[in-house]
């Protein structure tokens, strides 16, 4: 069993025009010292049913100290899927990973030689001048004997931490720059959240004063298993998931996979969620704690004043929402929706925005914050760094999934017959091969929108006033005006086949002369 610790080598003021953009992020660095960058990515941490909880010291130190985004989405709710679309800045259609599969493109020898080259890291390293540091879950086929191995170090690291294929908390093999290391289950040496926490710390401690930085710190947390450290074991024990309004009821004008949940639930199926709700928070304990620690290391060596910290999730989750048990894969607010917050240099603390932003954007504002130009890139997503006055910015989004299923039925689910995936001993299936869906959502001051299409024999729609009905229980494809419902169509062929700049315009709902007050006004 290795040890912990390792010895690393040697906008505006006023006035914005229809959508408040991102002016607190304005670069004042001292010249030649480009600001540096902290990137921590969690595995399936959601906002809509409270995930950010117990994440006390992460949103004083992140959150109060900066920026929170409430309007934050992914391109797809699926591991992989979508931290490939963080990495490149593209959506899944044009970096083709599919899903959590080395078939489907998830870190594959095809995306290492045609995507890895180009991602924001990569050109961070390669063209900006930064030290690169990655510690945590990179892809779920990370590792994989056909595609490297453990000794394939991705393009622009300069160094590297790589969890060996999908979360786990003890017992799995880091590659440490290309050499594996073998972990077991000794919560001293092993537990892997404060394994990334140490090694993290030792980047910081060791790394060169002469060279601006880039690290991204993923952890496990709140992925299954859900172990939490021993510590923790024992917190929240009166605490259930929440009973909002959609939870443990009939989704009965939603796509069949949903409709085939099972409602009620049964006893033995709301325990188990909620003891995996509970559990998820446990481990999300040690997250606060490792950001407490990083935070505090960048301000003792007085360098928290030049670096911007970015906190999010790769996806959402859901426990109990319209009878589904556990996962995330779906269309709506709990998958979809993600943290975001963003601390850094001239960001005035305490601020919200409701701007419209995506994973995609990350990689793109990030190069932006750089000095990099994004427009050199084929990045889908846009910084919401504004390096040059803007009037306007884009009001909707893509979102993609790619559902899977297995040619043979499940033995959990005989009776729905084969092409469906993730089924619950009391046959409730969350994914299928035509759980394959694509949505546009739309956020503007006028129009909160969510427009879906399933690539099915029916072409099901579903559409979502989620001002007027947050919790989605309303499908209203079938009452909303036509001439909505055709430019909302319209918008989503064009998304769908977009590439680069053409994923950036506008979008359905524009607002003229619609003129708001910035959020995060500089110090």
């Amino acid at each position: 069993m290795a040890s912990v610790g390792h010895c690393l080598p040697t906008f505006l003021n006023g006035l914005l025009i229809c959508v408040t953009l991102l002016s607190g992020l304005s670069v004042t660095a001292k010249p030649n010292r480009k600001p540096n960058i902290v990137l921590i990515l969690t595995d399936d941490l959601d906002i809509a049913i409270g995930g950010l909880t117990p994440l006390a010291k992460t949103k004083k130190l992140i959150g109060d100290a900066g920026i929170s985004f409430t309007n934050a989405f992914v391109a797809s709710p699926l591991c992989c899927p979508s931290r490939a679309s963080i990495l490149t800045g593209k959506y899944p259609h044009n970096h083709h990973v599919i899903n959590n599969t080395l078939e489907g493109n998830c870190s594959s020898t095809a995306w290492q030689k045609s995507q890895e080259p180009d991602t924001f890291p990569a050109l961070l390293h390669n063209l900006g001048g930064y030290q690169t540091f990655f510690a945590g879950k990179y892809l779920n086929q990370y590792g994989d004997a056909k595609a490297g191995g453990l000794g394939h170090v991705p393009l622009g690291w300069t160094q590297w931490f790589g969890l060996e294929r999908n979360s786990k908390y003890y017992n799995y093999t880091l590659s440490v720059n290309g050499k594996p290391e073998v972990h077991g289950a000794e919560y001293s040496k092993d537990y892997l959240t404060d394994v990334l926490a140490n090694v993290s710390l030792d980047f910081l401690r060791y790394k060169s004063k002469y060279q601006p930085f880039f690290m991204m710190v993923s952890t496990p947390a709140p992925h299954s298993p859900w172990t939490p450290a021993p510590q923790y074991q024992d917190t929240y024990k009166d605490t259930k998931a929440p009973r909002d309004p959609n939870f443990n009821v009939h989704g009965k004008d939603k796509h069949w996979l949903i409709r085939q949940a099972k409602t009620p639930m049964s006893n033995a199926s709301i325990q188990f969620l909620d003891n995996a709700f509970r559990s998820r928070w446990r481990t999300l304990l040690s997250v606060d704690d490792l950001v407490e620690r990083l935070v505090l290391a960048l301000e003792a060596s007085k360098e928290l004043d030049n670096t911007y910290v970015f906190f999010t999730s790769d996806n959402g989750y859901h426990t109990g929402q319209f009878s589904l048990p556990l996962d995330k894969r779906q269309l709506y607010e709990f998958d979809i929706r993600v943290p975001l917050m963003v601390r850094g240099p001239n960001i005035k603390p305490n601020q919200t925005s409701k701007l419209l932003v995506a994973n995609v954007d990350l990689g793109p504002t990030m190069l932006d914050i750089a000095g990099y130009d994004v427009n050199k890139t084929q990045m889908d997503g846009m910084s919401f760094l504004p390096v040059q006055s803007r009037t306007d910015w884009r009001t909707d989004v893509l979102v993609e999934y790619e559902g899977e299923g297995h040619n043979v039925s499940d033995p959990s689910c005989p009776l729905l017959g084969p092409g469906v995936s993730e089924c619950f001993p009391d046959c409730v299936c969350e994914d299928a091969f035509n759980n394959t869906y694509a949505c546009v959502r739309s956020v503007a001051p006028s129009t909160n929108l969510q427009y879906c299409e399933f690539d099915d024999n029916e072409v099901f729609v579903e559409v979502y006033n989620v001002t007027a009905d947050p919790f989605q229980l309303a499908n209203i494809a079938k009452t909303i005006d036509q001439e909505v419902l055709e430019k909302m169509n319209h918008r989503l062929m064009m998304l769908q086949s977009c590439s680069g700049p053409s994923c950036r315009t506008p979008g359905v709902v524009r607002c003229t002369v619609c003129l708001f007050l910035s959020f995060f006004v500089l110090l």
